[in-house]
């Protein structure tokens, strides 16, 4: 129904609220940008930043080998104002745009060159199917099973279960409907980042004690694979030409043509310099918190990989 200029009027003393309490919604429940909406779950965040939940990671599905896929990928902002937010290529196995060219910053000897790759470095995600045994923010998502998105912390404490440090204890496999242990997901901000330090693992356990059930669950799981399938991956020119869009660097309408010779164009067209410019107010900035708070406490990559880029 169409708002009158009226009613307008009359019930703007109820609009400030009405904003409020979407901004709450906003700050406290944060969703997973993804296409496959409704496939992915993630934990609710109170307005301090505080979260907890209570799931369990399940096994491969179907007739896939893992029960989780890794994700590499690289968000940054770069001179122009614009942020270059892709899927990196290195997931693939494949060469990428971006280690490439953090490749030639980091051997350029340049401090403000290493700053500048490691501002670019590749970031490391974990994707599994979990089952929602507690969401008290969201109870309609309890009993489901969704796709979960977590950084290196978590899977560290994955690890250590299934590779215990000392003799007295017994591995166990987190991923196991039998054997497997339930996750207590704790978030709290730390240093104005989340941090998962407090989360744990009950002791082993069956995810339930009825064969049929747990059938049902493992049928409902997402393939993974599907999550890092090629087809979803752009070309190697199409992001290099986001690439130097982004960077402001000379030939990025080049780079996205097909048939070009990466090295070759990286040998004439980069412009270290430009890379130092003051960031242009052409284009509206995205918040970095729309892509970054999430993983500063998972930062799963560091300065190993741009001293393994430079040894090759």
């Amino acid at each position: 129904m169409t708002t009158s200029f009226d009613a307008l009027k009359k019930n703007r003393s109820k609009s400030l609220d009405k904003l409020n309490e979407q901004l709450n919604k906003i700050g406290s429940k944060t969703s997973y940008a993804n296409p496959d909406e409704g496939k992915y779950w993630k934990p609710t965040r109170d307005s301090a930043g505080n979260g907890m939940a209570i799931i369990r990671f399940l096994p491969a599905p179907g007739d896939e080998d893992m029960p989780f896929v890794r994700l590499w990928d690289h968000g940054f902002q770069g001179p122009t104002g614009k942020w270059y937010i892709e899927n990196s290529l290195t997931t693939l196995g494949l060469e990428d745009p971006v280690g490439e060219l953090n490749k030639r910053l980091w051997n350029s000897g340049n401090d403000e060159d290493k700053k500048q790759a490691q501002k670019q470095k590749r970031r490391l995600h974990y994707i599994s199917n979990v089952y929602i045994i507690k969401d008290s923010a969201n109870p309609e998502n309890e009993g489901k099973v969704f796709l979960y998105k977590y950084g290196k912390k978590i899977f560290d404490k994955l690890n250590d279960l299934m590779n215990p440090s000392f003799e007295d204890e017994k591995p166990v496999n987190p991923f196991d409907l039998w054997e497997g242990a339930n996750f207590r997901l704790k978030i709290r901000m730390f240093e104005g980042y989340p941090n998962y330090d407090k989360s744990e693992f009950d002791s082993p356990s069956p995810l339930f004690d009825n064969d049929e059930k747990l059938e049902a669950i493992w049928k409902q799981e997402h393939s993974l694979k599907e999550v890092i399938d090629p087809k979803l991956f752009k070309s190697f020119e199409e992001l290099k030409g986001k690439l130097y869009s982004v960077l402001g660097l000379d030939g990025g309408s080049i780079a996205a043509r097909s048939n070009i010779r990466a090295e070759e164009e990286l040998d004439s067209d980069l412009d270290m310099s430009k890379l130092s410019k003051t960031a242009t107010a052409s284009e509206p900035k995205v918040a970095a918190s729309s892509f970054e708070a999430d993983n500063n406490e998972d930062e799963d990559d560091d300065l190993e990989f741009f001293k393994n880029l430079a040894k090759g």
